[in-house]
């Protein structure tokens, strides 16, 4: 085989480990690996989209260093929820062809980058489990969700609610939650076991009704609250620009 292997061909055989089928990365998933099919509901059995499932199961191995991507398109941040394990590396693209100012005052990660086009050089470390909630301090509808959990299977539904993971056979305890969960806290989703054939299994999420609104509406009544500083920056970037 020739040494000089095409680039593009590399980059798609790394692109092929998500994050959402981190199963790979374990020793023990090469024996008695299985599937699992849920689908995340409300509490009116309607699809709910950028819920996450996250399962605690029979191994303990740890993940290897993790990186993720939360973009900035179309004045929103995209995905709108993403799930990540404890420690990843998140990088905050800005796709756009305006400056945004991306910042968090979540316990769970405080942070800021400062208004900016392109990709900025250092990712964020996201050390710590626990929601946290994404704004910008130029565009105040813009709300994103990095759910942070030390579970190693985890994902985010699609559009029609549905999840696919692969995992060892076994019993698991599963953990449900939603940007509109109250409180924002996570919630039990009881415990499931898997056998080699695989499960499918509904869970129904404690949301309010009609948790599926557009993003624009939730993004307004979801959006973090703005500080001081904020004003104060957005006003001053305003005349800038003037």
């Amino acid at each position: 085989m020739p040494l000089s292997l095409n680039l593009a061909q590399l980059l798609r055989s790394f692109r092929l480990l998500s994050l959402t089928a981190v199963c790979a990365v374990f020793t023990s998933c090469s024996v008695g690996a299985a599937s699992l099919q849920a689908t995340l509901v409300d509490a009116q059995g309607k699809p709910l989209n950028g819920a996450v499932i996250s399962l605690q199961g029979p191994t303990d191995a740890e993940l290897p260093a993790q990186t993720a991507i939360m973009d900035q398109v179309q004045k929103q941040f995209s995905p709108r929820v993403l799930a990540v394990h404890t420690s990843t590396k998140v990088t905050f693209p800005n796709s756009d062809n305006i400056r945004h100012h991306v910042y968090s005052f979540s316990p769970a990660k405080r942070f800021e980058l400062r208004l900016y086009e392109g990709t900025p050089s250092e990712p964020i470390t996201f050390d710590k489990p626990g929601v946290v909630v994404l704004g910008c301090n130029i565009h105040d509808w813009m709300v994103g969700y990095i759910y942070v959990t030390d579970d190693p299977w985890f994902a985010s539904s699609d559009a029609n609610g549905k999840v696919s993971l692969q995992l060892p056979a076994g019993h698991y305890i599963v953990t449900l939650w939603h940007p509109k969960s109250p409180d924002l806290l996570p919630q039990k989703g009881g415990e499931l076991t898997v056998s080699e054939k695989g499960a499918s299994q509904q869970y129904a999420v404690n949301v309010p009704a009609g948790s599926n609104e557009s993003e624009e509406d939730e993004a307004h009544e979801y959006a973090p609250k703005p500080s001081a500083f904020g004003n104060a920056f957005k006003k001053a970037a305003s005349e800038t620009q003037q």
